[in-house]
């Protein structure tokens, strides 16, 4: 019975649910288009959460088992279950195809346009974990295309686009992102645990690094000045009380007072990244940071005020 349970919390340890945070940019769409409070909507956006966290978790259980040599050799992956010898290796792939089967299942049953897009999802990761991680600058680019699928295939099963500065602004971040990943992965382990990382040098990463900061600011910035506030017809709590007290401020542009928790979510992103040498596992950092978090939850508090209550 013990060895069940350890085997269990093995098996959803492999999972690595944390990583399900990027996931979330599904949900962008139905946000920034002020549909979060439609029922349909949300639904479907759920279920489309739930397939890419499947299909997900599928493709890092076979990355696992790919690179289960080198992550023997890594101070942190070494403690992974199946590189530690806690799931058998056939286990490992059962369940792999299992979460296959019903994600892309739960992706049909959506819709079949969200399932095109999640099955090239999953073929991309899979082919991101045989090889193309194992290029240098494709791997990095690799990871940023898989946040842009997400925040794609949003749109797909919501039918809302998102507005073309955040498309960027997701761009520049998870390529940022990317880069610090990598960067970190070098400062602490060296090219040892990673193919790709032999095709960088330290300064080359500071570069990346720094430039798709700035784009990133730069994109958010002109998201904020072009973008009109999504509004509820007056019907909003705020909506009302500025039409009836401060009738000018309604035509003000909101957004740009998000620009503050972004900006400083970036600057103490860098810090961890340049100081820290902790940007090797970011979905970890921005769920355990304290500073961090708090700049994300502020910024989306801020963006929800604006679209749903004004």
């Amino acid at each position: 019975m013990i060895s069940q349970i350890k085997l269990f919390k093995s098996i959803l340890e492999e999972l690595r649910p944390i990583q399900w945070i990027k996931n979330l940019a599904i949900f962008a769409a139905v946000i920034l288009n002020g549909q979060l409070f439609d029922k349909n909507l949300f639904i479907k956006s759920f279920f489309a959460f739930v397939t890419f966290c499947l299909l997900s978790s599928s493709s890092y259980i076979i990355n696992d088992l790919i690179d289960i040599e080198k992550d023997r050799l890594h101070p942190t992956k070494k403690n992974r279950p199946i590189a530690r010898g806690d799931i058998p290796e056939y286990l490992g792939v059962f369940i792999a195809i299992i979460l296959l089967f019903f994600g892309l299942a739960i992706a049909l049953f959506t819709s079949y346009p969200f399932f095109i897009i999640s099955l090239i999802f999953i073929l991309l990761q899979y082919s991101y974990s045989l090889f193309l991680k194992k290029k240098a600058i494709i791997d990095i680019v690799g990871i940023a295309l898989f946040f842009i699928i997400r925040a794609y295939a949003g749109e797909l099963v919501t039918g809302y686009h998102l507005p073309i500065w955040i498309m960027l602004t997701v761009i520049f971040l998870s390529l940022f992102i990317a880069s610090g990943k990598r960067r970190s992965e070098l400062v602490n382990s060296g090219i040892k645990t990673r193919s790709a990382l032999a095709g960088y040098g330290k300064t080359l990463l500071n570069f990346y690094t720094t430039m798709f900061a700035v784009c990133t600011l730069i994109t958010y910035a002109m998201f904020t000045f072009f973008e009109e506030s999504v509004t509820f017809s007056g019907s909003g709590i705020l909506h009302s009380f500025l039409l009836d007290n401060f009738p000018n401020a309604l035509n003000r542009k909101w957004y740009m007072i998000t620009l503050l928790p972004v900006i400083f979510g970036m600057m103490r992103h860098g810090q961890i990244i340049f100081e820290m040498q902790e940007g090797e596992r970011p979905e970890r950092v921005i769920a355990t940071d304290i500073p961090l978090l708090l700049s994300v939850l502020t910024w989306g508090l801020m963006m929800i005020g604006i679209i749903y209550a004004i």
